[in-house]
């Protein structure tokens, strides 16, 4: 990451891959459902209705916190959070939506060496989203497979992705100046005379 200048939105560049991904996994619908469900009933029954919720209710007030904050914008954020990776002939493009207000560049030249990797969610980076951990930064949504990019000083950034090798060929591509174009008759090398 060129730090200052990684913000750049200048989208000139040919697009070898794309990606994005989505927290969709039935298990983490359901536990935003089920959190949302229980806050708006705990709400409607105490504060609407007037009827205590549990043997020891909270005041008004923490319920229009916690109705405000994770019946709405977090059930919001979580949903439509997604991972957005493009590879261009200048670099990897990111943005983590909605962390990330615009696409972010890493540019090839910054970029020593790239390899698919398998890595553990938990123990590797301490679960999905933008995340720190043993093998670098993480940005992850769902699964276990991604490319691990080196770059200076020892830093190594692991983007996972459900086409793990596709992404690291693309990535392969930009780093000769290869590029791909595809036709009616099927997909044809750009170095191809």
């Amino acid at each position: 990451m060129d730090g200052k200048g990684a913000h750049l939105e200048a989208r000139s560049s040919e697009i070898l891959f794309r990606e994005v991904q989505y927290f969709r996994r039935p298990w983490f619908i359901i536990a935003i459902f089920g959190i949302t469900v229980l806050i708006w009933y705990a709400f409607i029954t105490q504060v609407m209705m007037g009827l205590p919720f549990g043997d020891n209710p909270g005041p008004d007030g923490l319920l229009w916190f916690l109705l405000i904050g994770f019946g709405i914008i977090f059930p919001a954020l979580l949903v439509g959070a997604h991972l957005i990776v493009e590879v261009r002939n200048d670099g990897i493009w990111l943005k983590f939506v909605p962390f990330h207000r615009k696409m972010w560049r890493i540019g090839r030249e910054e970029i020593h060496r790239h390899e698919p990797v398998t890595y553990r969610v938990l123990r590797d980076f301490g679960g999905h989203g933008i995340r720190y951990g043993a093998m670098g930064t993480g940005y992850n949504v769902s699964g276990n497979r991604g490319v691990m990019l080196h770059l200076p000083r020892n830093q190594s950034i692991m983007i996972g992705s459900q086409r793990t090798e596709e992404f690291d060929q693309a990535i392969g591509r930009m780093m000769t100046g290869r590029t791909l174009f595809i036709d009616t008759t099927g997909v044809m090398d750009g170095n191809a005379k």
